[in-house]
């Protein structure tokens, strides 16, 4: 099974730093969404697409492992890995590093799981397109 994954780069901005220049640590779980909308822009399967299904996927679980301190100013390269899994859900790693020289400051997962956008009801298995996206891209 080939590893899918996208890497994006975001500019830290002075809002997202407190007063001594240090990003607030909620802020790296937005970088893992800059980095899971990247990877669905590249790979078909943004918010929009699941949308246009009629499909939502909220996320569910999120975890934030911190290494070091981004600052404002700096840039973070988001790495985004999805991990396959045969459950109605879809996971993600990822890794952000400091652009700058590429250190390691954070590691993280994701889990999303699959609604419909009507009734709000969870799906209990891929919805069709997902599971042809899932052949197309993953196996």
């Amino acid at each position: 099974m080939k590893e899918l994954k996208d890497t994006t780069e975001v500019l830290i901005r002075f809002n997202e730093a407190d007063p001594l220049g240090i990003v607030w640590h909620g802020h790296y779980i937005r970088y893992f969404e800059d980095g899971r909308e990247a990877f669905g822009k590249k790979y078909g399967i943004g918010y929009l697409d699941f949308f246009k299904e009629n499909v939502v996927v909220p996320i569910v679980h999120a975890e934030c492992n911190y290494k070091k301190s981004l600052k404002f100013g700096d840039s973070v390269v988001v790495e985004t890995i999805y991990e396959p899994c045969e459950a109605a859900k879809i996971n993600f790693r990822f890794n952000l590093y400091k652009a700058s020289d590429r250190t390691l400051v954070a590691t993280g997962r994701t889990t999303q799981v699959f609604l419909d956008k009507d009734t709000q009801t969870l799906l209990l298995n891929n919805p069709a397109f997902f599971e042809e996206w899932k052949q197309k891209f993953v196996k």
